[in-house]
């Protein structure tokens, strides 16, 4: 029996669990390791944020999806991989051997040294860690009229966290005066069409957004700008760039330009034939994309189709993603931006195509579950 070994439980991920829940692949043992319980669906963040979903509403529970497909579940992280051994090491120090690896753990966010001191820094990344300290951040900024919040990152995610917390504020409190900043560099929704970011600014205008397109570090008494002027914040939303993690240097396994596992059409390693990756640790080096849910999802059925052949002794089969992506940018209220390469709109009908796309989406992971064990020991048939 050949063992197969998936890292993270990403969204690429997820479609594996539902594959092997329809189909189990015969001699194939299955392992999950992924240090939260539950997957939270970025892409209904905002909605979440803006008070338009229950968390429930935004998450795969990992535990009874893995029972479903007869997969083993490890509550643990990885911290470590020996390519050329073949195995991942755990957080706890054992380690787990391997015949084919996927990888679909993430990135890191790329922060600062100094912004990261910041006593209310509220991180993007981990989405548990930042679900859980956003309770105690919008407690304490319904009870305090002074306190304001600061969303580092002028891409999409910051775009969207910024707008969806200026309105969960307005309507929380009522209160119609600014109370968040966002800090978007040089530049605002860089990759976007002219009608997108025109239509993202008159939306942080509506909401009471105060932009500030310059770059945003720690000083002496707090935030501050390039040219050093204060930037008042009591909550630090920090929504940067990522970076790869720093274990992935001594792996031993072929890494892009950007130190991030570099594949090529098949999802492949390029250096192990035996190591897969998607998501936002993985980099394809023969058709680069920018790092988005969007191809993470997309990849999901083609990882699943090669994992599948690879362990069955057959060839795999290319993948190319789409050259451009559909996005959908909550505006706060039950509105959204739609951005398709030179095209734009946006409206009511835009939030109601994409809150149909997202329940559609997180309605794949929410099967019917028996009475089966959760969690399935390593070696123990389901």
């Amino acid at each position: 029996m050949k063992r197969l070994v998936l890292v993270g439980a990403g969204h690429a991920h997820l479609h594996v669990l539902r594959a092997l829940g329809e189909a189990p692949w015969p001699d194939v043992e299955v392992v999950l390791i992924s240090p939260y319980p539950r997957q939270i669906y970025s892409g209904m963040v905002p909605g979440w944020l803006a008070g338009h979903y229950r968390i429930e509403q935004c998450v795969a529970p990992i535990p009874p999806l893995a029972a479903a497909a007869g997969v083993h579940y490890l509550h643990d992280a990885v911290c470590g991989l020996d390519a050329e051994r073949g195995c991942v090491v755990l957080a706890d120090g054992r380690t787990l051997g391997y015949d084919v690896l996927s990888l679909d753990s993430g990135a890191e966010l790329a922060l600062d040294a100094e912004l990261a001191r910041h006593p209310g820094l509220l991180p993007v990344r981990p989405l548990e860690s930042f679900v859980a300290k956003w309770h105690e951040a919008l407690a304490q900024l319904s009870r305090d009229p002074g306190a304001r919040v600061a969303v580092i990152g002028g891409g999409a995610a910051g775009v969207e966290l910024a707008l969806a917390v200026a309105y969960r504020l307005r309507v929380e409190t009522g209160a119609a005066q600014p109370r968040v900043t966002l800090a978007s560099g040089g530049r605002l929704l860089g990759g976007h069409a002219r009608g997108v970011v025109e239509r993202a600014r008159k939306a942080l205008v509506r909401q009471g957004v105060e932009l500030l397109e310059q770059r945003v570090r720690a000083g002496n008494a707090g935030l501050e700008t390039e040219d050093g002027a204060p930037l008042t914040a009591t909550w630090v939303i920090a929504a940067t760039g990522v970076r790869p993690p720093g274990w992935l240097a001594g792996a031993g396994v072929a890494l892009a330009a950007d130190g991030f596992i570099a594949v090529g059409p098949y999802q492949q390693s390029v250096s192990h034939p035996n190591v897969f990756a998607a998501g936002d640790v993985a980099s394809r080096v023969d058709a680069p994309h920018t790092k988005s849910g969007v191809y993470a999802v997309r990849a999901g059925p083609a990882l699943t189709l090669n994992l599948q052949r690879v362990l069955d002794g057959r060839a795999p089969q290319p993948y190319h993603p789409q050259r451009r992506s559909l996005y959908l940018l909550a505006t706060g209220p039950k509105e959204a931006i739609v951005s398709w390469g030179r095209f734009a709109a946006s409206g009511g009908l835009a939030w109601r195509w994409k809150d149909w796309i997202d329940r559609r989406f997180m309605d794949q992971y929410r099967p019917a579950l028996d009475d089966r064990s959760a969690t399935l020991p390593l070696g123990q048939e389901p």
